[in-house]
């Protein structure tokens, strides 16, 4: 079993920037991509961003060159960085490893 904890998520003015973390815990036996998903009001989840155990990283057209993912093995914790924020980023932020989905964290932009 592992346990996904999200935070960092908030309101923010359109073009500011929030950080969000991820951190797993549990019976975290090996290191594996982690991703982080989200879903806006009346939309189906989409992914926004994906890392590898080695660091390679995979990003929506939607979210490319605003967006970071990163993570820290030793921690267990991967992190988005979101810069120039959008009306259209607004939406719960969850975090995923393998099977198990964090409990999401909130982003909403005002224009």
């Amino acid at each position: 079993q592992v346990q996904l904890v999200e935070s960092g998520g908030g309101l923010v003015q359109a073009g500011g920037s929030l950080r969000l973390s991820c951190a797993a815990s549990g019976s975290i036996v090996d290191i594996d991509a982690m991703r982080w998903y989200r879903q806006a009001p009346g939309k189906q989840r989409e992914l926004v961003a994906a890392i590898t155990s080695s660091g390679s990283t995979n990003y929506a057209d939607s979210v490319k060159g605003r967006f970071t993912i990163s993570r820290d093995n030793a921690k267990n914790t991967v992190y988005l960085q979101m810069n120039s924020l959008k009306p259209e980023d607004t939406a719960v932020y969850y975090c995923y490893y393998r099977i198990w989905w964090g409990q999401g964290t909130q982003v909403t932009v005002s224009s």
